[in-house]
């Protein structure tokens, strides 16, 4: 009798609660009230918030392959396993001092946070976030320790990522979790800030800080080491403030050209990415700190380095001219386009709300209300290579 009764009860809470896939949800970083905004892109709403995890001021979020969990890294070191059907947390750790980002493995098993504080890379279990591998980041005379910066999955379960004091990219093999094979490419450049991996995971390039220039790697053909792209594109000219780094996780491929920020300049650099070749510059209202193509590669959008961060541009890549100069509010700090393009969302951390555009017409849709929102995340990611 009571075995009946708990399945009425379970039959009950189904009959309450909505069916849905994941495929058109999302979630809105919220990074004062530490929480996330749940939401759904088809109706362009909030359906949810789940409080409680911690220090938000950087976060970046990864999926599941199935778009259920998505996997927050805080800037205390935090890592949460957030559930978006049951609007939960279904578990929370603290990994280390001070986490910068993460990725998830080809096979979505293993999830990867790579660590200012203590520096290194982590990899755990997605399923019970079970620590699997700890790969320190030491350098030198192995008493050093690198904080680690652009991490990215690559094709065969490996996670590839950059030592800012060290100029080193390393490729971790976690075909064996338990015994992780590391590759090591040493003087890459100095101070790589961030990285990004190519839709096709092929290439992984690394912006510099230290010097004008992108380090690539070419992961099918490894032996023939790290290539210098766009070095010394600023050479001769007075170097500006950087006011915000570039946020290369938005760095923006279409077709056969890829789009770059130029650190600290009012540019767009256009690389050929058959030859990696500079092929043209493009001047913007400010310094780029994202610059993302939507899904079909038509458009670049861009957003900016304060003070000049109240503007959004938006490049017609076959023309590469700007077409549009749109005004959100202040301090826009995040875009992202919805699964098929025909909508980008928008965060304006200081007017407390993000404004969703119609990326045909830049016709202002919507605004939802948001406590200091950051980064914007749709579930989309998760078949992504690199996101």
């Amino acid at each position: 009798m009571a075995g009946c009764l708990a399945a009425a009860a379970l039959l009950a809470a189904c009959a309450q609660a909505p069916l849905r896939g994941t495929g058109d949800l999302g979630v809105v970083v919220e990074r004062a009230a530490g929480r996330l905004q749940l939401v759904e892109t088809t109706g362009a709403r909030i359906i949810g918030q789940v409080p409680g995890l911690g220090d938000l001021s950087h976060a970046s979020v990864v999926y599941s392959r199935d778009g259920r969990y998505a996997f927050v890294f805080g800037r205390d070191g935090g890592l949460t396993k957030v559930d978006l059907l049951r609007q939960a947390i279904e578990k929370r750790i603290i990994q280390a001092g001070n986490s910068i980002g993460g990725a998830i493995s080809q096979d979505g098993r293993m999830v990867a946070a790579a660590n200012y504080e203590p520096g290194g890379l982590k990899v755990f279990a997605t399923d019970t976030l079970e620590l699997l591998a700890d790969i320190p980041a030491t350098y030198g005379d192995g008493k050093k320790s690198a904080k680690v910066v652009g991490v990215a999955d690559a094709p065969g379960n490996r996670f590839v990522y950059s030592l800012f004091e060290a100029g080193e990219i390393w490729v971790a093999d976690l075909s064996d979790p338990k015994r992780p094979a590391v590759s090591k490419f040493r003087n890459i450049g100095k101070e790589p800030y961030d990285g990004l991996i190519t839709p096709d995971g092929r290439y992984y390039m690394a912006g510099l800080f230290g010097e004008d220039g992108i380090a690539l790697l070419d992961l099918w053909n490894p032996a023939a080491g790290v290539q210098r792209v766009l070095d010394g594109y600023g050479r001769g000219q007075e170097k500006l403030p950087v006011y915000k780094m570039p946020h290369l996780r938005g760095w923006a491929v279409a077709g056969t050209h890829a789009f770059l920020p130029a650190i600290g300049r009012h540019e767009v650099l256009v690389v050929d990415t058959v030859g990696w070749k500079e092929s043209a510059r493009i001047p913007v209202h400010g310094q780029p700190v994202f610059v993302m193509a939507r899904p079909d590669g038509r458009q670049v959008w861009v957003n900016f380095a304060f003070p000049r961060n109240d503007t959004v541009q938006v490049i017609d890549a076959p023309s590469r001219r700007v077409v549009q100069t749109l005004k959100p509010g202040k301090a826009v700090l995040h875009m992202e386009f919805t699964p098929r393009g025909e909508q980008v969302w928008i965060s304006v951390r200081d007017d407390d709300r993000v404004v969703v555009y119609d990326t045909a017409s830049f016709a202002s849709l919507k605004e939802l209300p948001a406590d200091k929102p950051s980064g914007i995340f749709f579930t989309t990611r998760a078949a992504r290579i690199g996101f």
